[in-house]
């Protein structure tokens, strides 16, 4: 079991606000030297809840920032903020990721060229429904007009699949209060907001989790590459054994080179 909870977290470059509410911020972290360099969203997991902020992904972000990676930790409006939930959480996240890479867009130590996503947990799933929200339908309070498109996302530890996931009964049901209701009231809602409703996304997937995780089953990574597997989906797993959950975003764990080697992996 790892402490990165209690951990206080290293000290990030430049914070930027993409919003208007308390949570509507990031915490930027640049290598040294001029790039040009990666740009990697980061985002937290807590099922979704205000309890958990962005700090204690810090130590992820410091260290892939060391591997000369600009990492971008994002926080967003959570169960408990208002507004945070359905629609609002998926909608600051959108806007992020456009508002920050406008921003930056003109940076030369940024390489558009290279950008992605990566999240633990819950993160994990909003990482996935990032890279996958360009097929959303129209109808949907989910889908806005994308100025930048990510072109790949690493899953931690995600939750991949919110039906199965309130099934499931994870965070003892949180999901249903994340989404306003269970699946068979807002089956629209569901099939917007779950990564694996929105296979086939054309983007690049890498899904690390491990075997041993008791807060989010690795059985939501396997079930994700399996669909997207059975639809030419270019999705991969690497199933840690005797991997738990919160080992995944320590770098001083003996996962940690499994989770570099993901996120190399994007730009290789």
């Amino acid at each position: 079991m790892s402490d990165i909870l209690e951990r206080s977290p290293p000290p990030f470059n430049q914070r930027v606000r993409y919003g208007r509410d308390p949570q509507h911020f990031a915490d930027l972290r640049f290598p040294s030297g001029r790039g040009p360099f990666p740009f990697l969203f980061v985002i937290h997991g807590g099922f979704w809840q205000s309890a958990y902020d962005l700090s204690h992904i810090g130590h992820l972000c410091a260290a892939l920032t060391r591997k000369g990676i600009i990492t971008c930790n994002l926080d967003y409006r959570r169960i408990g903020d208002h507004g945070g939930g359905w629609p609002g959480t998926f909608q600051d996240v959108s806007l992020a990721t456009d508002h920050i890479l406008g921003l930056f867009s003109s940076d030369s130590r940024v390489d558009l060229t290279r950008t992605a996503v990566l999240g633990h947990s819950a993160g994990g799933h909003l990482a996935l429904w990032l890279a996958s929200r360009h097929r959303i339908s129209k109808a949907s309070p989910l889908h806005s007009a994308q100025k930048y498109s990510l072109g790949s996302a690493v899953s931690l530890a995600g939750v991949c699949d919110l039906r199965t996931a309130w099934k499931q009964r994870l965070g003892n049901g949180i999901v249903a209060k994340f989404m306003g209701g269970t699946p068979d009231q807002h089956p629209d809602r569901y099939d917007a907001g779950s990564p694996i409703e929105l296979l086939p996304t054309g983007t690049r997937q890498v899904l690390v989790h491990g075997t041993a995780d008791n807060v989010v089953p690795v059985s939501q990574s396997e079930n994700f590459v399996k669909r997207a597997e059975q639809i030419g989906e270019p999705a991969t797993l690497d199933k840690l054994d005797g991997v738990g959950h919160f080992e995944l975003i320590d770098p001083e764990s003996d996962a940690w080179s499994a989770v570099v080697g993901a996120v190399l992996s994007l730009w290789a």
